[in-house]
């Protein structure tokens, strides 16, 4: 089956659902870590979803391994000889899906974060930040790798391989596992909500500034909410994503015209650098911190790439598919905040579409064209916190009434969204408080936890015991963003409900 896979920043890719065979997992090797006897396998079961995406993103829930590893359990194992594949893909065909899967609506939202941090800072710090998140994905992945040859299983997802990592690791660590598996994918569902929430206010937005230039209608921007999110509620009870593949292409061809339109206003007429401030105050730098995270995360999903390649060896490494891919995307993430920031100076606002000229027909038809792109965007990225949620749910409804409450859940979170939408309609520090919260906890925090437990034992920390250092500091850098982020969004959202905005 063929699914459209959404990364956090809004864009869309055909990813073939990958499957785990529920023979995979039982062997007669050793058990590690296991009390009484009783082996730690990975249960049959454990691909929650069928199709893993993150929004804004984040990474991937379905992860694939890397032939080789440190692990020395079982060296002949080769979890892509158990893969298989209909039609796998090409390097440059991987590249392309690559590019398109995570460029998005996380773009727009550049240039506001650069004038939270400073034109030369934000270039700078954009550039750690994304190579600081790809390193992340990187580590995530290898202990995938090592977690696949161990248990001898061709593929798990991401609360799959937190779960295990747990159990692989130290004994105190051990009672923990359902603990982390529950909270990864806790996180995953808030953030992809969240991402919804965003695309509701996004699409609002743009909406009515075009309205507001043929009609004289004072509406609040939370009844233009209302309105868009009453036709998703009939939308989000499509439970078949290929339903939803048409959508998906139209998506994308209105986000690529779209943003190569406002390039064109972006890039016209700039001013010197020397008029932008070079660096804010530090006590902005969460908010871009968080709308940065909230931007690039989402480029992790598309992770699930690896599973239909033809050679999986060349999509990490260096130089590798990922490498070279995340490169271009951070590059030209970059690109659009320092020029948009150094066009639109402290009048840029949360989406970069919301600075074009209002009575210019072509930005009118730019803020509609990514607004119809957005709002088709939410279906597909609606999917996959359903799918989780109801997998939970599912075997604690009697079958006959099964149907119904799929379909009653699919109308409360759709309600849901559009109602803290409505409550919490400033775009700029939603952003900010989704990336905050989620992405630097799940794009940072948990990967650099996974690789300590997989690591503990065999090959160990490392001279010195490097790998505990570069961990704790990562872990550091992420409890850092997820409080500092966390704090200066929510004082925006005060500032704003106390008529301080």
């Amino acid at each position: 089956m063929t699914l459209a896979v959404i990364s956090g920043s809004g864009a869309a890719c055909d990813i073939k659902v990958p499957t785990v065979a529920a023979g995979y997992g039982e062997s007669n090797e050793k058990p590690r870590g296991g009390k009484g006897g009783q082996p730690k396998f990975i249960r049959s079961d454990m691909a929650d979803v069928p199709v893993q995406q993150a929004a804004g993103s984040t990474l991937p829930l379905v992860i694939t391994r890397k032939k080789g590893g440190d692990d020395s359990e079982d060296g002949n194992y080769n979890p892509f000889e158990h893969r298989k594949v209909e039609h796998p893909t090409s390097d440059l065909e991987t590249f392309v899906h690559l590019l398109k899967g995570s460029l998005g609506s996380g773009i727009l939202a550049m240039p506001m974060a650069f004038s939270h941090a400073g034109l030369w800072f934000g270039l700078v710090a954009t550039f750690a930040v994304g190579t600081l998140c790809t390193y992340c994905v990187h580590i995530l992945v290898k202990c995938a790798h090592i977690l696949c040859r161990r248990r001898k299983i061709p593929m798990m997802g991401f609360a799959d391989v937190a779960e295990q990592a747990f159990l692989d690791g130290p004994p105190s660590l051990n009672r923990w596992s359902r603990f982390i598996r529950f909270m990864v994918n806790t996180f995953l569902v808030i953030d992809l909500l969240g991402c919804c929430c965003i695309y509701l206010v996004f699409v609002a937005t743009n909406v009515e500034q075009v309205v507001k230039v043929y009609v004289d209608m004072q509406w609040d921007i939370r009844m233009w909410i209302l309105i868009v999110t009453a036709p998703l509620i009939l939308m989000c009870l499509v439970r078949n994503l290929k339903f939803l593949t048409p959508f998906s292409m139209i998506a994308n061809i209105l986000m690529f015209v779209g943003i190569v339109i406002t390039f064109i206003y972006m890039f016209s007429d700039l001013p010197a650098p020397a008029e932008r401030p070079g660096i804010v105050a530090p006590p902005e730098w969460p908010l871009f911190f968080g709308t940065v995270i909230f931007a690039l995360e989402g480029i992790g999903v598309v992770m699930s790439l690896e599973n239909d390649m033809k050679n999986p060896t060349h999509f990490i490494g260096c130089p590798s598919v990922l490498n070279m891919g995340m490169g271009l995307v951070i590059g030209l993430y970059t690109l659009v905040g320092f020029f948009g920031f150094l066009k639109y100076g402290p009048e840029t606002q949360a989406s970069i579409t919301l600075n074009l000229p209002l009575e210019d027909k072509l930005a009118q038809s730019v803020k509609l064209m990514i607004a119809i792109a957005i709002f088709f965007t939410f279906t597909l990225q609606f999917y996959v916190p359903v799918t989780i949620l109801w997998k939970g749910l599912e075997h604690k409804i009697r079958p006959e009434r099964q149907n119904i409450s799929e379909y009653g859940l699919r109308v409360f979170l759709v309600i849901l969204c559009g109602a803290i939408a409505v409550a919490l309609p400033n775009l700029g520090p939603f952003i900010s408080l989704i990336g905050a919260v989620c992405l630097s906890t799940l794009g940072m925090i948990v990967p650099a936890v996974i690789e300590l437990a997989v690591y503990h034992e065999d090959p160990g920390y490392g001279r010195f015991k490097w790998r505990l250092w570069k961990n704790s500091g990562l872990i550091l850098f992420g409890v850092v963003g997820f409080v500092a982020g966390t704090y200066v969004s929510i004082l925006e959202f005060h500032a704003e409900f106390s008529g301080g905005h």
